[in-house]
């Protein structure tokens, strides 16, 4: 391997893409990449000038592009409560039921168990679609031997799909996604289409909160860690929640006696009007090939969905002008996301000396015909490039929240991070560390902890079911 490309693989700058050994187009080629995918510290500044001036917005009014959306989830867990409660997660192939015992001291044990949820009830009626989720918590509840319990049990409602919340555990689903299309369910409240099943199989289970899986992964971290502030999703896609002070959600009208709520921001909607983001040709490409072109720029940007795609898109590029892989393509490559984040993964971590992890995912997986040790050098640096804008992209948003909250000046504080993208990929949470120490000095490691958050969706929407319960939601 070049020693230029050796050096320092959780950095990248443009004067070490002087040093590649390629031919002088193929130098030039990476040098003009590296310009448009740099992300300069005055580009973070205005970055997060944006973002908090979005913010600022979506607490103002409704319908902002970055919603800002009230939660309804007031009052932070002491990690000293207790009991016992259920929560359900349905959105994607599977319902996930569990059982979670707050033990107190920030301690807890979970019983969960995964039902496959049928094709047909994905696109059936929401009557029978509820009716199967309690089939499945019953049939949980008997497999572990809950006759023990004589009150009504508290369920927190993870309903991965967007919903209208007017209360803690009542709304209305705007539209259904990720392969689900239930009749007789928009507009309507699944919180009590839920519910009303469960009444109809005389079930002592009570919704007691619908919950969103970015609150559940700040309220699951918040039972463990009292200084958390902030859950973070960088995974398939992206979002944060955060503490609010209710004086600054002046587009809230009712009345409510908690100091602070936490505010679901669904940033990946971030710049949708294109005014700081720096969209590259390659970026352009993917958000038209969207299945929601001109929607979730941010989250384009940054999440595992789609930085793979990038990738493609620059190496296709690439090949075109003839300066990879002598100019020729695969059927594989062609395939649009083909090109998985998880190869980006694996090539950003290879540092064998001929990049062998790298030829097997272009040559194996990808079909390339045969790869000179140059071309698998060049893959590497798109992968970098792609990667360390991801991060210092997501450091921004983190960043935003950190000026908004002049959390600065404060104790030290914790942000939950859950999501394959921040777990897995070689050096992210480096890079995104390295982003903030530009924009607020090298003492904000001793500010802010980025700390790995699981189960938003079971541990998170317990807690909630629990302050619910309490009286503290």
């Amino acid at each position: 391997m070049s020693a230029w490309l050796s050096r320092k693989v959780s950095s990248l700058n443009l004067q070490e893409l002087n040093e590649f050994d390629g031919s002088q187009e193929q130098k030039q080629a990476l040098k003009e990449l590296g310009k448009e995918f740099e992300i300069t510290t005055d580009k973070l500044r205005s970055i997060v000038k944006q973002f908090t001036f979005e913010m600022q917005k979506g607490l103002e009014r409704h319908g902002a592009k970055v919603a800002m959306i009230p939660s309804f989830v007031t009052g932070k867990p002491t990690g000293m409560e207790s009991g016992t409660y259920l929560a359900i997660d349905l959105g994607g192939t599977n319902l996930r039921v569990c059982k979670v015992d707050l033990l107190g001291n920030g301690k807890v044990e979970i019983q969960q168990q995964k039902y496959i949820v049928p094709e047909a009830m994905k696109v059936g009626e929401m009557r029978q679609l509820c009716d199967f989720i309690a089939d499945s918590v019953d049939m949980f509840l008997t497999e572990i031997d809950t006759d023990s319990y004589s009150e009504t049990l508290q369920l927190g409602f993870t309903f991965s799909f967007p919903v209208n919340l007017r209360t803690i555990n009542r709304g209305n689903l705007m539209q259904w996604t990720k392969g689900y299309c239930c009749t007789g369910a928009i507009g309507k409240d699944p919180g009590l289409m839920l519910q009303d099943s469960f009444r109809r199989k005389n079930m002592k289970v009570n919704v007691a909160a619908i919950v969103n899986d970015t609150v559940g992964t700040l309220m699951a971290h918040a039972y463990r860690d009292p200084t958390t502030f902030m859950g973070i999703i960088f995974g398939t896609g992206t979002n944060a929640a955060y503490f609010e002070k209710m004086d600054n959600i002046t587009k809230w009208e009712d009345d409510i006696t908690s100091d602070e709520m936490v505010v679901n921001m669904e940033w990946g909607a971030f710049d949708e009007e294109r005014r700081v983001l720096p969209m590259t040709i390659y970026d352009n490409r993917l958000d038209r090939e969207s299945i929601n072109p001109g929607t979730h720029i941010y989250e384009k940007m940054i999440s595992g969905m789609y930085l793979g795609e990038i990738v493609r898109n620059m190496t296709l590029g690439l090949v075109d002008q003839l300066l990879l892989f002598n100019g020729k393509s695969s059927p594989e490559l062609n395939k649009k996301w083909s090109f998985e984040t998880s190869h980006m993964s694996a090539i950003e971590i290879d540092t064998s000396s001929d990049l062998a992890d790298t030829q097997y995912v272009l040559e194996t997986v990808l079909g390339i015909p045969s790869t000179t040790l140059l071309d698998r050098e060049m893959v590497k640096t798109l992968c970098r490039l792609v990667g360390i804008r991801a991060a210092r992209l997501s450091a921004a948003g983190v960043a935003a929240v950190m000026t908004h909250c002049n959390l600065l000046p404060q104790d030290a504080c914790t942000a939950a991070v859950d999501g394959s993208v921040f777990e897995f990929y070689p050096h992210f949470s480096h890079n995104m560390m390295k982003a903030l120490k530009e924009l607020f000095g090298e003492d904000v490691e001793q500010k802010i902890k980025f700390s790995q958050s699981h189960d938003g969706s079971g541990l998170g929407a317990a807690v909630i079911a629990m302050q619910v319960s309490k009286g503290n939601s």
